[in-house]
């Protein structure tokens, strides 16, 4: 039921980070893949890695902010590497700043990435999959999709709307054979916050905060990432699932530590 042998699966946002470790996961799983980032050079070490487990890898250029550029990167997959079983919805940005310093600028930015791109290309990539009566659509959240941190206003604004679009399109293509999942990772070291990982009092005080002990290792979402992408979920939909060493369950320490 986890096997994805013979499926094709589109990825945005892999050249790093988080989009690289699906497409890796996909590909051990069995799938072909297509990755989407705004520069095509970005994404040959995703590609080679992906390549190197004996799958096809299709580069496309894409930029979520332009319409006509998911338009065309979905049609050159599906023209390239066949109909699109799974769309991983992973392109994402942050900009962290005190809410009175947020710019309009800002706001556009992190949440027409975030929110309106993923809403776009899940659209385009869902045409051939109702047509088909088949698809796994997982949108990438984050516990920002339902915790509030200072200084991520229009972040957690996408991420909780990542949550509310997924429970919405699962209801709208659910008859239609196309479960929409969200995954939402918690607190994981990736390029776009490593700055904040140089902080040692800060990593100190997560851990704190996190059940397990740890902040995520990027291997931690595989498992996740493979169920709502295959036949195992297949009766999973609109969920967001938390994958966070239990953060997300706002843990405080009761008493001392022994």
């Amino acid at each position: 039921m986890f096997n994805l042998e013979g499926k094709k699966a589109f990825i945005s946002g892999a050249s790093r980070g988080l989009g690289k470790q699906f497409a890796n996961a996909l590909a051990k799983a069995g799938a072909d893949i297509a990755i989407t980032s705004r520069t095509l050079d970005s994404l040959d070490g995703t590609c080679n890695e992906v390549q190197a487990l004996g799958k096809k890898c299709i580069p496309l250029k894409m930029d979520v902010l332009e319409e006509q550029s998911i338009i065309d990167a979905a049609q050159k997959a599906e023209t390239e590497l066949g109909s699109i079983d799974i769309l991983i919805n992973n392109a994402g940005c942050n900009i962290r700043k005190p809410a009175l310093e947020v710019t309009w600028e800002d706001w556009e930015t992190v949440v027409d990435t975030n929110l309106k791109g993923a809403f776009f290309l899940a659209k385009e990539l869902a045409k051939g999959m109702t047509d088909r009566a088949y698809g796994r659509i997982v949108n990438i959240g984050s516990v920002t999709s339902v915790a509030g941190y200072a200084g991520l206003a229009p972040y957690g604004a996408s991420r909780g709307g990542i949550k509310q679009l997924t429970m919405s399109l699962a209801h709208d293509w659910g008859d239609k054979g196309v479960t929409v999942n969200c995954l939402a990772p918690g607190w994981f070291k990736t390029e776009q916050n490593s700055k904040l990982f140089e902080n040692s009092e800060w990593v100190t005080y997560i851990e704190e905060r996190i059940p397990l002990g740890r902040v995520g290792r990027p291997s931690d979402l595989d498992g996740t990432c493979i169920f709502l992408a295959s036949d195992a979920s297949s009766y999973v939909t609109g969920q967001t699932i938390l994958v966070d060493g239990g953060i997300s369950i706002g843990a405080v320490r009761a008493m001392p530590k022994s």
